[in-house]
Order: C-alpha cells, then structure tokens, then sequence
C-alpha cells in the first residue's frame, strides 16, 4: 500500500493520540471507579459490586496504554527515549500504582477478614487516585513544556515535573476519571446502590468543570504555545463546544434514566479533550521550556519514511481487529451487575 500522497508524520501523530485517548476514556472509567471504591460504596457488598463492574474489563483496557507506548517507540523513537528516561521516577511510581491497583483487584475477596479487605480497598483506591493523578502530571508537563538540550536530552529533574501547572492538570485528571467512573456505575447498578451513586454526579460535574476552568485560564495566561493553533484556526473552537454540550447532556440523560448515553456523552466529552490536547500540543510531541529550539516534534523526531509507512499497513489491518475485540468483550459482559460465588 502507497502512503506517499500523506502526511505520514501527521497521520502517526494522531494515530498515537487515538490509542492515548482509548486508554483514557476505557480505563479512565476502571480508575475513577477505584476513586469512588471508599467514599462512594459504603458496605462490603457495594464494593463487590464497584469491582465486578469493571471485574471482566479492566485488564483490556490497559492494553490501550501498551499499545499507544509501543506506538510512540516505533514512530517516534527519540521522543520515547527522552519522555521514559526524563520521567522514568513518575513511570516507576505509575506502574507500580496500576500494578498494586491490579493485585487488589485480584486478592481482595480471596479472604473474608475486614482487615485483610479493608487493606485492599484501600490499596485500589489509592492506586488509582496514583494513577490518575500522574497520569494528568505527565501530560500537565507534556503541555507545558520540559528542560531539553540540545541532544534532545531531558535536562531536568524529578521535583521538576512537579510544577503548579502540571499538578493542576493531574487533580483536574482526578475529577474527569472520578466523574466518568461514577457515570459508569450508574449504567452497571441498579436499585439502591444506582440511587446512591447517581447522586454523585452532579458534584462531580460542577468539581471537574471548576477545575478545568482555571486549568483553562492557566492556559491562556502561562501556555500560548498550546493556545496558538485557536487563534490561527478559530474554527478549532467548535471542538470546546462539542466538549461543554456532551458535558452538559451527561446530567440530562441521567435524570431521564438512560444511563447509556450519558456515558456516551461522557465519553465523547473525554474524546474532545483529549483532541483539544491534540490540537493544541501539534506538532509538537515534547515541548522544550524555555529553549523551544530544542523541541521534539512529529517531524524531527519521527523514524524513517518507509518505516512509518509499513507501520502503517500494519495498523490499518490490526486496529479493526483490536477494536472488534473490545467491542465484543463489552457485549458480552452487558447489562447489572450481579453477584454470585465466582465474583470478586
């Protein structure tokens, strides 16, 4: 297949954004649940049901993160090497959180002491608060740009990524998981627990709004990079739109009782963001703060033509694949909860 007539280094860009952005919105609903596990379910029983709602999905969606990090090696193997190594402490911290999150998920009903439960519901509550919250750091410094040398090297520190603009952006995460997790639920309980979650949305809601508001603002003040592709094209702006009306659907579906599309709505509200993230950060996949000379973009940084090329054959020929597979596993597993003997 002849890929000459694209944008090859464009068509990568978006195709590794597209993997990024099933993961978020996929497992981005399994981390929220883990939020919500100690404050939204208040026995034994409801914390069951909170962990068999994502029980038979929660490990496919991870793959989504694999996937999207072999895409990055494979097409743009420099910016790989300087993001994994530059943040290879907030990676360890990551994987470790995503692993202990996992575990729990696994061993916490494998024995009937309170204490032993107690210790794992808080262990995947924790983990993915953890999880949530580096995921939205990382690309809080992805947005606002990374000390990089001249070698394409990262030429800062751990502490470093820890700034006011990325820590906002990892709690603004915290809030949109939280949110889409609780709008989740919903769609998987019934009955009182139904009742009880559903009654978290709203706040939800209102705390993921606030807090992308002042990320916005913050933006607009400190991140002009991000904002200049908005003032070249203002049609841009129609993505915001379609981001603030999904949003704003997510509530009048709930109250309507249709549970299912409010998630859609709350997934095509993650979708925008994620695009808007996209749109913003072109083309630049590692923004250099403060030598912009320095930065590692989609074409600096890319492999070979060719190499993008049969990269490409092969994605076109897997991705239906993969996504076939997602589709059925989430048929499959339809409908309430229920719980039985060989639950979690």
């Amino acid at each position: 297949m002849n890929f000459g007539a694209l944008d090859l280094n464009t068509v990568w860009f978006a195709l590794v954004g597209v993997l990024f952005t099933g993961y978020v919105i996929l497992d981005g609903f399994d981390l929220g649940t883990g939020v919500l596990h100690l404050f939204a379910a208040r026995r034994d029983e409801e914390r069951r049901v909170f962990l068999n709602a994502i029980g038979p999905v929660w490990d496919g969606n991870e793959v989504w993160l694999v996937t999207g990090g072999g895409a990055l090696f494979a097409a743009f193997p420099a910016v790989y090497a300087t993001v994994f190594s530059g943040f290879y402490l907030a990676f360890m911290a990551l994987l470790c959180a995503l692993i202990f999150r996992a575990v729990a998920i696994e061993f916490r009903s494998k024995h009937h002491s309170p204490r032993w439960r107690r210790f794992w519901d808080r262990s995947f509550a924790f983990g993915s608060l953890g999880s949530s919250l580096l995921i939205g750091i990382a690309m809080g410094n992805i947005a606002w740009g990374v000390p990089v040398d001249a070698r394409g090297e990262f030429a800062g520190s751990f502490p470093g990524l820890l700034q006011p603009y990325a820590l906002l952006m990892g709690v603004t995460t915290v809030a949109l998981f939280a949110m889409h997790g609780a709008i989740y639920l919903v769609l998987k309980t019934e009955g009182e627990l139904q009742a009880h979650v559903r009654t978290w949305i709203n706040p939800l809601i209102i705390a993921f709004i606030l807090c992308y508001v002042l990320l916005t603002l913050a933006t607009l003040l400190y991140v002009p990079h991000v904002t200049e592709a908005f003032r070249r094209e203002p049609w841009f702006f129609a993505l915001v739109v379609l981001v603030v009306l999904a949003i704003a659907n997510i509530p009048r579906e709930v109250s309507r009782g249709r549970e299912f599309f409010a998630f859609l709505s709350s997934c095509a509200a993650m979708a925008g963001l994620m695009a808007i993230f996209g749109v913003g950060t072109y083309p630049y996949l590692v923004y250099s703060h403060p030598l912009p000379e320095h930065s590692l973009t989609a074409f600096n940084a890319a492999s070979s033509p060719k190499t993008l090329g049969v990269m490409l054959t092969i994605a076109l020929i897997g991705l239906p694949v993969v996504l076939a597979y997602s589709v059925s596993i989430y048929w499959i597993f339809r409908g309430k909860v229920r719980l039985d003997k060989t639950s979690y």
